[in-house]
């Protein structure tokens, strides 16, 4: 088993800056890619992110592309998303994931999740 906690989610304007963090605990001895969703109210969720365990492969969706920095450190169990020139259409809760089955884009192939956090971003 996997608990992720994610943090960092809050209120900003449209052009600022935001850094998620999720902290992953349990069997964190196993290297396991993680990545980052996120569900905007009445919207399904959506891939944001993903990364793998020595950080080599990367993915990220269109919309954050060139926007967003996916980042881990493995010795301190976390996972960050760095969120630069924020548009009001971020705004969703993000939720971070871990342990990939097939299509890293998929939600549903994601073993682990967290509780989510929000990100409002303000026009």
């Amino acid at each position: 088993q996997v608990q992720l906690v994610e943090s960092g989610g809050g209120l900003v304007q449209a052009g600022d800056s935001l850094s998620l963090s999720c902290a992953a605990s349990g069997r964190t001895d196993d290297n396991y890619p993680m990545g980052w969703f996120r569900q905007a109210p009445g919207k399904e969720r959506e891939f944001v992110a993903s990364i793998s365990w020595t950080s080599s492969t990367i993915f990220y969706s269109d919309s954050v592309k060139g926007r967003f920095t996916i980042s881990r450190d493995n010795a301190k169990n976390t996972m960050y998303l760095q969120m630069n020139s924020l548009k009001p259409e971020d705004t969703a809760v993000y939720y971070c994931a871990a342990d990939p089955e097939g299509n890293w884009r998929s939600p549903g192939d994601w073993a682990y999740w967290g509780q989510g956090t929000q990100v409002t971003v303000s026009s």
